[in-house]
């Protein structure tokens, strides 16, 4: 993958993604949404500042996480100090042996998905380096030539690419639920548009490099979802403060332990605002039991099939 140093770029995505998930027992994604008031560091500068919570917040939950997914309007609202401090996430990360989601849903005409990509993913030569993303987070609803350069870039990288299919927020209803005169919702579509770029790209493990962001939230659309995404790794965000809950989640893990990975945010980082105790020890426990969870579902799924 892009800036890992465990990629060897004959393994295909998926088969890639299902080894991290095994070797970390592990489907839990760390989500670092960095709030300029609740950052676990007292330093003045904010570039020092963002780099001491994310290396502390890393340091404490990374363990029982596969991956950290820094929201980058978060990082961006710091101006250049967030720019260099999602950079040295981004490297923490990795350092601890953890895929890294850029999680900015980006979409735009070919031209410039193509220099989003890039800048993702990393492009030719230094000056092209990009953040090193492992996977980044893409917005479908300007069609597939839209997404096509995204994926091209993401496997010039060894890396993935995770489309918006059916998100958790409570408006996604009013357009991705959307009926179409042929039949079929919004979302319903996305999900096609996203088994067909992912087509022929699964090695041994039988995932695609090309996801969807399914949210928890509306568990009632993964048995769908996955119906018409069988081999696309599925990225659940809405897990803990939006509602979601772990034990709804069965059908993203039909295809194997990496089919789902369960993203969860604040119920981590703010676990000790909620619950007391020093903030190490607090997202530690709090990622734990999720990490848990997760794990002992995909197991019973599994087990069951």
């Amino acid at each position: 993958m892009a800036a890992s140093g465990e990629q060897d770029m004959k393994i295909a995505f998926g088969d890639e993604l299902t080894r991290r998930v095994e070797r970390r027992a592990s489907q839990l994604v760390l989500g670092l949404d960095p709030d300029p008031e609740h950052l676990w560091s007292s330093l003045p500068e904010p570039a020092d500042a963002l780099r001491e919570h994310c290396e502390r917040v890393i340091a404490a939950a990374g363990p029982a996480c596969v991956a950290v997914k820094p929201q980058l309007a978060r990082f961006e609202l710091f101006g250049a100090a967030g720019r260099l401090a999602l950079g040295e996430a981004v490297d923490a990360a990795h350092a601890a042996g953890l895929l890294v989601i850029a999680d900015g849903k980006r979409g735009d005409i070919d031209v410039t998905a193509r220099a989003y990509g890039q800048s993702l993913f990393g492009g030719a030569g230094p000056a092209l380096a990009g953040l090193g993303a492992d996977l980044a987070t893409v917005n479908p609803l300007m069609g597939p030539d839209a997404v096509e350069p995204f994926v091209s870039e993401a496997r010039a990288a060894g890396a993935g690419v995770l489309v918006l299919v059916r998100t958790s927020n409570p408006g996604a209803a009013l357009i991705q639920d959307a009926q179409l005169a042929d039949g079929g919702t919004v979302w319903e579509a996305l999900a096609g548009l996203v088994d067909e770029l992912g087509r022929g790209s699964a090695g041994e493990c039988g995932l695609d490099d090309v996801g969807a962001v399914v949210g928890a939230t509306v568990p009632a659309h993964l048995e769908r979802a996955r119906a018409l995404m069988p081999r696309a790794a599925f990225l659940l965000p809405g897990i803990g403060v939006q509602g979601g809950r772990i034990e709804d989640l069965a059908p993203a893990f039909r295809p194997g332990r990496a089919g789902g990975l369960v993203s969860a945010s604040r119920s981590i980082v703010n676990a000790h605002r909620d619950g007391g105790g020093a903030p190490e020890q607090a997202a530690r426990a709090a990622a734990e039991t999720l990490r848990e969870s997760a794990w002992e579902l995909s197991s019973a799924v599994l087990g069951a099939s």
